[in-house]
């Protein structure tokens, strides 16, 4: 009976076309009015609906990690902060190996000390309790910002949690710079380079 009353009816007809051929072209050819063409199927505006939030979400994805393309770092060795050369103020993370002789505890819970990669080395001032692993020779990554002197000023320290652990970048960068020796830093030994 349904396909009796399609092909009776000319708007019925025209309507079904539409359902199969949504494009705006009937099957002779012709082009179906503005009110033929509203009629999507309920799965046709669903998929169109999926396909624009993917595009969108693509999009956004997309700008972000343009934005982030150069902040997208664990840690900046002193190297990279010295060639790089950080605008003062910016807030960065720096990691390292504390350097032998250089930790000055003052008053106020102040602390300075400076941390190498092998090739340079970066004073650094902290005020606060420094965690219980922290010391001469260990690897460390500090978070705060650097002043137009070359002095990082820290507001977080975090230090090596294992004898043998030390972030794959300091090892990285510690073998690159041909400073790399694996039975002195199983004893967390760091000296300055001239």
């Amino acid at each position: 009976m349904r396909a009796y009353m399609v092909w009776r009816d000319p708007q019925a007809l025209r309507r079904a076309r539409c359902r199969r051929d949504p494009i705006g072209v009937d099957a002779a050819g012709h082009s179906i009015g503005k009110e033929e063409r509203q009629h999507m199927t309920r799965k046709q505006r669903r998929l169109g609906l999926i396909a624009a939030g993917v595009g969108v979400l693509g999009i956004a994805v997309g700008l972000v990690l343009f934005a982030l393309r150069g902040a997208i770092v664990f840690f900046n060795s002193p190297t990279d902060l010295v060639e790089k050369h950080v605008a003062p103020g910016t807030r960065v993370r720096l990691g390292g190996l504390v350097v032998a002789g250089s930790i000055v505890k003052g008053q106020n819970l102040n602390v300075r000390f400076e941390v190498t990669d092998g090739n340079k080395a970066i004073p650094v001032t902290f005020q606060g309790i420094l965690p219980d692993l922290f010391r001469e020779g260990q690897g460390v990554v500090t978070e705060g910002e650097i002043d137009p002197g070359g002095t990082f000023h820290a507001d977080t320290v975090l230090a090596k949690h294992d004898e043998r652990y030390m972030p794959k970048e300091v090892v990285e960068a510690l073998k690159k710079s041909g400073h790399w020796n694996d039975d002195a830093n199983k004893t967390g030994t760091a000296t300055r380079t001239p």
